[in-house]
């Protein structure tokens, strides 16, 4: 007895604490009664981890649990319900990342007790069939146009046709969750309520059904249900725009924006709480906005719907066939369908195809040749690559990609550099050749020659800055070039070492592995043996050899003997000029 009514006082403790944490969330400051109960169930339902679990797996959950094959108007006790709850967390939980664990416990006991306090207020300690089923199948996660293809098989007849009745009765069960979260004044059960859905008595189909209930507005006492799925989707919308009244610099969730006060937006919270200044007033139509355009967007967007490019009127689900559907949680298999997309905004996605194959096509022989076969082929592909990488050694390649590309892009700048340099030393050893053709005795002889002397003159000083400035840029080019040769011998030495061989063996031993390198090079560490009088046979010589094939034959050297060949020549230019 005792234990009993420890159990009892646990009971309603668990049944007390989401009511106590519900109301400390303040939601009765909305004045709004579609948002206020919108924004209490969304909490219960995220409070509960319901919204981590599929309308897919809730119907696995429930033809797994056996309820597929009960009457709607069968009873359920709550330990059977207890149980059903405990089989949806714990497969909630092998489908979640080991980061993202739930509390199971918790949340059996608060979702538990809250069925309970919406259900059974009697304290029966039974609950329908049909009533849990309702229940978890709007509560939970998913899309609202899935949810209601589940609802509509459940209260369809074998034809396919809505059966009004079983409507009513959802409706019954439906509304008991805004009275459970105090809000049964505005959206309780009436008599009226399925005349303020279906106003003509006709035939009923899916399609039918999915564009009444998924309308814009929708029946006005089911207008709280796409509310909440609206505002799973923007709880993580941001907008860059200031709040024209608390002045917040950006705005979270819902956005809305005045259609008459020009520029005048509200963030979610603001709107909500009635909240108004200047000229702007709480009777003024307001426009809800779930996602943030930039004005050139907006511009584009609106060129495209003139141009005809955007489809002005687009249907919120698409059409299903109108066969007749058999209650979705009955079959041996159900398939989520495949995505399509039918608007712009991403607002409604669905499939295009039968949501429900039967058993004899999943498990036909040619779907399960062709599922091995497939199987087969990415099986054969893992061990194609496996083969790949046992026989390259895993390096980093994009780093080694990145440091070749750097060093073939240092080598083309140094060459263009060194073919700068070789075009002055041709266009200076013309010049050179030119002044030295007159002598002193024609110059004394004829003016013009002494007037071209002085010229030559003036032409020698700016030959020697010149020369000066020549001096620099070899001193810059063989740092780059020392720099570049220390590189290039790490790299081979680095590739040696990964392929298991000698720093000193050939860059070509690691060529399966590494991009190849542009050039060849030789020791970083080697000085020129050429003198200075080993290049006096003429400039561009030595020059013009070291790059008359595509390929430099000695990058380094090639460079070392033609900065030594423009310093001699200068050396002898200036000489000369001197003399002269």
């Amino acid at each position: 007895m005792i234990e009993e009514g420890s159990k009892r006082g646990k009971a309603m403790v668990e049944k007390r604490q989401l009511f106590m944490e519900m109301r400390a969330q303040n939601f009765d400051v909305i004045r709004l009664s579609t948002y206020r109960t919108a924004c209490k169930l969304r909490f219960v339902q995220k409070r509960c981890n319901l919204h981590l679990v599929d309308v897919w797996n809730m119907i696995e959950a429930f033809r797994d649990s056996g309820l597929n094959t009960l009457d709607h108007n069968a009873e359920i006790n709550v330990s059977r319900l207890e149980t059903i709850l405990s089989s949806i967390y714990y497969q909630l939980n092998k489908r979640l990342p080991t980061t993202h664990q739930i509390n199971v416990e918790q949340s059996i006991g608060l979702l538990l007790n809250f069925m309970v306090a919406t259900y059974d207020s009697e304290g029966h300690g039974k609950l329908t069939v049909f009533s849990m089923k309702s229940m978890l199948a709007t509560m939970c996660g998913g899309k609202i146009v899935d949810k209601l293809r589940y609802i509509f098989s459940q209260i369809s007849d074998s034809n396919g046709v809505m059966a009004f009745a079983k409507f009513d009765q959802f409706l019954r069960e439906v509304l008991k969750l805004p009275t459970a979260v105090f809000e049964g004044p505005s959206f309780g059960y009436t008599e009226h309520s399925v005349r303020t859905c279906f106003p003509q008595q006709k035939k009923i189909l899916l399609n039918t059904f999915l564009d009444i209930l998924m309308a814009d507005p929708p029946p006005q006492c089911l207008v709280w249900l796409p509310l909440m799925h609206r505002l799973a989707n923007v709880e993580n919308v941001f907008h860059p725009v200031e709040c024209s009244y608390c002045r917040s610099e950006s705005m979270m969730g819902f956005r809305y924006r005045c259609q008459q006060c020009h520029g005048y937006q509200l963030c979610q919270s603001c709107f909500w709480r009635g909240h108004a200044n200047g000229p702007h007033s709480n009777q003024h139509q307001m426009k809800e906005h779930s996602s943030w355009k930039s004005p050139a967007k907006k511009l584009s967007h609106a060129i495209s719907k003139s141009l005809g490019c955007v489809p002005i009127g687009e249907p919120p689900h698409p059409m299903f066939p109108e066969q007749s559907e058999k209650p979705q949680d009955t079959m041996a298999h159900t398939v989520q369908p495949k995505p399509v997309a039918n608007n712009m905004n991403n607002t409604m996605l669905m499939s295009s195809g039968a949501p429900t194959p039967t058993k004899s096509v999943l498990e036909s022989p040619s779907r399960l040749d062709e599922e091995h076969r497939l199987i087969a082929r990415y099986a054969a592909r893992l061990a194609a690559e496996a083969g790949n990488s046992t026989q390259c050694p895993p390096t980093d390649l994009s780093f080694n990609f990145d440091a070749n590309k750097q060093q073939r892009q240092l080598i083309a700048e140094l060459e263009n550099k060194n073919r700068e340099i070789l075009q002055e030393i041709q266009r200076l050893r013309l010049e050179h050749e030119q002044a030295s053709q007159p002598t002193p005795e024609k110059a004394q002889q004829n003016p013009t020659l002494l007037a071209e002397l002085r010229l030559l003159r003036h032409r020698k000083d700016e030959l020697e800055r010149r020369m000066s400035a020549l001096q620099e840029s070899r001193r810059e080019l063989m740092v780059q070039l020392e720099g570049l040769m220390r590189l290039l011998k790490d790299e081979e030495q680095k590739q040696a070492t990964q392929t298991g061989g000698s720093p000193h063996s050939s860059p070509s031993h690691g060529a399966g592995c590494s991009m190849p390198m542009p050039i060849r090079s030789t020791s970083a560490g080697s000085t020129p043996t050429h003198t200075p009088q080993d290049c006096l046979a003429g400039v561009g010589g030595d020059v013009l050899e070291a790059f008359a094939h595509g390929v430099p034959r000695n990058l380094r050297n090639d460079l070392l003997v033609a900065a030594d060949s423009i310093t001699n020549t200068m050396s002898s230019l200036v000489k000369e000029l001197h003399s002269g």
